[in-house]
């Protein structure tokens, strides 16, 4: 089975973000990895509002922490999970995401899918296949209804083992 040592995570807006928060925070434990957390904000929505993309980043990612709260506390005191970081940049996200991926240079690259409808689809494409067609390392793509409460207590259990 491959290790990985660095776990990039693209988190949506939508439900698939806790899912795919728990599932690269049980990856990241049981292989000692790093943590990359992203979003990207849609830049072309916000300069059509007028507002300022690095005040919405800023106030994006506060808002991501704080709906990751949990996850994040427990990641930061998880001594097999040597770091975690949130980055949240505005543009178009298949350029941000790929921009920090390629930063970060991850071996694991995990993403959820949110279940666009056809038409939507060939209109705005999917994040998850830009990873997987892009990537130059393994990408799993996690489904909000795979990660169920058995997922949080197996991993609370473990991580009070490596205490």
């Amino acid at each position: 089975m491959a290790k990985y040592k660095k776990i990039f995570a693209a988190l949506d807006d939508g439900g698939s973000r806790l899912a795919v928060a728990r599932r690269t925070l049980s990856i990241a434990h049981d292989n000692n990895a790093q943590v990359l957390f992203a979003h990207a904000i849609d830049a072309s929505l916000l300069e059509q509002a007028g507002v300022s993309s690095d005040e919405m980043a800023l106030k994006s990612g506060q808002a991501l922490e704080e709906s990751l709260e949990r996850q994040l506390t427990r990641a930061m005191h998880d001594e097999c999970i040597p770091s975690v970081e949130v980055r949240v940049e505005a543009g178009r996200t298949e350029d941000v995401l790929g921009e920090l991926a390629e930063e970060f240079k991850p071996d694991l690259v995990i993403c959820g899918v949110r279940g666009l409808s056809n038409v939507k689809y060939a209109f705005v494409g999917s994040v998850s296949t830009y990873l997987v067609r892009h990537m130059d390392c393994d990408v799993l793509v996690v489904r909000p209804e795979s990660i169920d409460e058995l997922d949080e207590d197996e991993y609370a259990q473990a991580e009070n083992a490596a205490d």
